[in-house]
């Protein structure tokens, strides 16, 4: 017996009887792991559950509202509406998650989209999964599971393999993929490591070629360990500057993915509701791009927002009472351990003055060579009490590797954070403002991000950086702290400061625990900021510290992030001034208050504040002369080696509007030379330096003195443009543009460094191609604006790379036509919205 598909429009809808238990066997499919969780067996459906039934209605941009009456039924829905639209992102993922890369694709290809773990090896990466996500690791957080959560995971994993089968028997959908053996069936446990791997974007995942590549040194069968000559050089004191250590954040990192959030309370809207504006600034490929979905379990869960690919949570989003969303957060979620390793005994360190012997993780990877044959590749990795063993000499080959006498491990506060999805899934189902944040101080499980959130009849909007944070004292970091050479180095690079990088021979300094910490290490949530306002809170990838700069919070935890200490971004200083323009109406948007038509408009209009700021200043310095001789670029230091004819450039700047709108003509010019400009010392650049009393308008005034350096970064930036080929008075959407179907669409905004606030932020150099969207870029993903009038929800949202990555659907571009049109969608979400939308269609799978 088959299951069976119905849709309207196509084939008259039909309630379809329930299959036997062995068809269901068959449903959950296996063959995507090895091991069992004890929780499922590779091909065994929940307990209970021997069907699944959902019914999937699309609207407008192809967004899926699923609605089932099981939370099985729930999960099986959104895994078959996930795969239907991003099949081979998906199961190329699900490689990933499971350590099986180099099985297919060999060991040194990379991965196919940058993702929270950036870029790696495929080899690096099947040993870092293998090692980070164990089998007793992945018993942990699935124990820790509710049985509704199991029982909608096992429904995603059938839902997806449903749709797996269906590809396979034929057809023409992701034609990229459909026929590659890597595209199979995964089981609960895949998708339980997919969601455990979002938990490690603010720590681990930025560390993996380290911790993939920590390997002892060769142990002495019973002789103590002998310091080398080399060994006693690293006592000595390292010239480390903070170019030595590259230290890969993806995430928070100097540019790297962020995000912008603003939560207007009643004195900012003017009527009885708040607004909630939310925008990750996010991937546009892989499989953390965000897909936009609707969850109805009638009676227990009706949310509509975002999730990641694989996830079967709502991460982002709103329900009828309540709306949120998050920006990555500056508190540090790691830390470095530094051990002192037993005599002739490199896999065991002292503790307390007794040896711990380290657990030994003995990985075979299976791997793909030249000839298509495969042949295995074995390590042995190694995990501390405090977490995995990291080698150092991957931030830099000027730090010591594993040594017979030290060792380096990592441990992440998110490691045993299992709270998480419980927490994101009991959001969706708060009835209040007041329940959401009381979930969230009782959760303390939010991984790495901010929350704003609004909610029906109250008043104000609420800000929290409330979540799983290592527990490190004042006194510990004092007394605690490595005072080793190569522990010395770390905390002064800038990348890591607040990383506690502490003894780890001494139980004293392990992370302490609060009496209302959620988990061991980690600090409580009433030593963790929030802020409730009536005007507005926001945050924009800067600290804690200005949610709102009329009531700057102070006295947190050093680990959470500076306070009044470090300049914000000037990306920061713009949405601080858009908020409060909207509050006195002084902004280019009519009438005070926030309303969405106003906020839609304000959000969009591609203005930067560098050009706003500087502009006017700048021209009569760098443009004094028609042509700059510049030697070499201050930016990738390249030869340039001539002079530079900056006439053009000159005019284009003159003429621009200071914003990145589409159709703007010359700010391709301004942000080349930002870029250049901006790594002038603050010191020799800014007339007036960041004062924290007046922390949105600081630093600000160029010093004339800084007009040499100011010109070659000028003339460096046209030597660019004109490499380019675009010329200098060029449309913005002519050279910044997403590509679909061959066809470019034109985009606006640009990247934070300059100041822009709506974020399209290509890695592609303009002389290589434009910036691009195309390749790993990050902007503006998924959006929202959400309002809560009497009866009902208002929300607009967008998803700006769209649905689908499979370029036959219909939904690879239709989304992404609408955000350059700046054509908001206003989704529906009651039953009778979803019905009159006119491009509702249902389908209704089951088996």
């Amino acid at each position: 017996m088959r299951p069976r598909i119905s849709s309207r429009g196509a084939l008259p809808r039909l309630l379809w009887p329930t299959l036997a238990a062995a068809a269901a066997l068959t449903a959950c499919g296996g063959g995507g792991s090895s091991g069992s969780s004890g929780f499922l067996l590779p091909g065994t459906p929940p307990a209970g559950n021997t069907s699944y039934k959902a019914e999937i209605r699309r609207t407008a941009m192809g967004v899926p509202h699923i609605k089932a009456d099981s939370w099985s039924g729930l999960g099986y829905g959104y895994g078959y509406a996930q795969a239907q639209d991003n099949l081979c992102t998906m199961a190329d993922s699900f490689l990933t998650y499971r350590g099986e890369r180099s099985q297919h694709f060999g060991a040194d290809a990379k991965l196919v989209a940058s993702s929270t773990i950036g870029l790696p090896k495929n080899i690096d990466s099947d040993f870092f999964h293998r090692h980070v996500i164990s089998p007793d690791v992945l018993q942990q957080m699935i124990d820790a599971q509710s049985a509704h959560m199991k029982q909608l995971v096992a429904g995603f994993a059938a839902g997806y393999n449903r749709y797996v089968r269906e590809v396979k028997a034929g057809g023409s959908a992701h034609a990229a993929c459909r026929t590659e053996a890597w595209v199979k069936p995964v089981t609960a446990e895949d998708i339980f490591r997919r969601m455990y791997a979002t938990n490690l974007a603010g720590g681990y995942s930025n560390f993996l070629a380290h911790i993939a590549n920590a390997t002892p040194p060769a142990a002495s069968a019973s002789a103590p360990a002998k310091v080398s000559a080399r060994d006693d050089a690293r006592r000595k004191p390292l010239q480390l500057a903070a170019r030595d250590i590259a230290v890969p954040l993806q995430v928070g990192g100097e540019e790297g993915v962020g995000s912008n959030m603003i939560g207007f309370g009643t004195a900012a809207t003017g009527d009885a509701s708040p607004l909630l504006f939310g925008n990750p600034h996010w991937y546009w490929r892989g499989p953390d791009r965000f897909y936009q979905a609707q969850l109805t379990l009638p009676g227990q869960l009706d949310v509509s927002g975002t999730s990641f690919l694989g996830v079967p949570v709502i991460l982002i989003g709103f329900n009828d009472h309540i709306a949120w969303s998050h920006t990555v957060s500056t508190a540090k979620r790691f830390g470095f351990y530094e051990l002192k390793l037993a005599s002739g005994d490199p896999t065991s360190y002292m503790r307390d003055g007794r040896a711990v012997k380290m657990q030994a993780n003995e990985i075979t990877v299976q791997v793909k060579q030249g000839d298509g044959s495969v042949v295995p590749v074995k390590r042995t990795l190694y995990k501390s009490a405090y977490g995995p063993i990291v080698n150092l000499q991957h931030l830099s080959d000027k730090l010591p590797p594993w040594t017979p006498t030290t060792a380096y491990a990592m441990r992440d506060i998110n490691d045993q954070n299992y709270r998480t999805f419980r927490n994101w899934l009991r959001w969706g189902q708060s009835r209040s403002l007041d329940e959401l944040i009381a979930i969230q101080r009782e959760e303390a499980a939010i991984p790495w991000v901010n929350t704003v959130a609004v909610g029906r009849g109250s008043a104000k909007a609420w800000y929290a950086d409330i979540g799983a944070v290592p527990n490190v004292s004042a006194d510990q970091m004092a007394n605690c702290s490595s005072k080793s050479p190569v522990g010395a180095a770390l905390q002064a690079v800038a990348a890591l400061a607040r990383v506690p990088v502490l003894d780890g021979s001494r139980s004293a300094c392990d992370w302490q625990t609060d009496a209302d910490s959620a988990q061991k290490g980690a600090l409580g949530a009433a030593r963790m900021p929030s802020l409730l306002r009536d005007d507005y809170v926001a945050n924009m990838n800067d600290s804690y510290w200005l949610a709102n700069p009329k009531a700057p919070l102070t006295g947190y935890p050093a680990i959470m992030g500076p306070a009044g200490t470090d300049p914000v971004t000037f990306r920061t200083r713009l949405g601080h001034l858009l908020a409060q323009g909207r509050l006195d109406g002084t902004d280019r948007h009519g009438a005070r208050g926030a309303t969405p038509d106003t906020v839609k408009r304000m959000v969009l209009d591609s203005r930067a504040l560098t050009p706003e700021l500087f502009k006017a200043q700048a021209l009569p310095l760098v443009c004094a002369r028609s042509a700059i001789t510049v030697a070499t670029d201050p930016l990738t230091s390249e030869a340039v080696g001539r002079d530079i004819d900056v006439t053009a450039a000159c005019s284009a700047l003159q003429a621009w509007d200071g914003t990145g709108g589409a159709g703007a003509r010359g700010a391709h010019v301004w942000d080349e030379f930002w870029s250049r400009a901006s790594r002038i010392p603050a010191a020799d650049l800014y007339g007036v330096p960041f004062d924290p009393a007046d922390p949105i308008r600081t630093p600000r005034d160029l010093k004339p003195t800084a007009a040499p350096a100011l010109q070659q970064a000028f003339g460096a930036a046209v030597a660019r443009v004109q490499a380019s080929g675009f010329a200098e008075n060029a449309a913005r959407g002519d050279y910044l543009f997403a590509t679909r179907g061959g066809q470019k669409i034109p985009l606006y905004g640009g990247c934070g460094g300059p100041g822009y606030f709506t974020i399209a932020c290509s890695e592609n150099r303009l002389d290589k191609g434009g910036y691009t969207m195309d390749l790993n870029p990050n902007g503006n993903s998924y959006m929202h604006i959400v309002r809560f009038p009497s009866g009902g929800v208002e929300a607009h949202t967008f998803l700006a790379f769209s649905q689908s990555d499979d370029p036959a659907s219909p939904h690879h571009a239709d989304y992404t036509r609408a955000y350059s049109a700046g054509q908001w969608l206003k989704v529906p979400f009651s039953e009778a919205e979803i019905k009159a939308d006119a491009a509702y269609r249902s389908t209704v799978v089951s088996e």
